[in-house]
C-alpha cells in the first residue's frame, strides 16, 4: 500500500483499515510460528503498512 493511497483517506477509514490489518498481521505472526506462512516478507510488509497509517492518522490529526 503506498502513501498516495493512504493520505486521501479520512480518519475513520484509517483506524478501520489498520484494525483490519493489524488482525491479518496476528493471524500471519501465528501461521508464522507453528511453520504454515509461505512467505514471512509478509510480516514486515504488514508492519509498514500499519506504520504508513499511523503517521497518516497523526498528520490529519495536527491539521484539524
Amino acid at each position: 500500500m503506498k502513501y498516495n493511497e493512504i493520505k486521501d483517506m479520512s480518519v475513520a477509514e484509517l483506524k478501520k483499515k489498520r484494525t483490519v490489518l493489524s488482525d491479518q498481521l496476528f493471524e500471519v505472526r501465528m501461521k508464522n510460528s507453528i511453520g504454515q506462512l509461505a512467505n514471512p516478507l509478509v510480516i514486515r510488509q504488514l508492519r509498514k503498512d500499519i506504520a504508513r497509517i499511523n503517521t497518516a492518522i497523526v498528520g490529519k490529526s495536527d491539521r484539524a
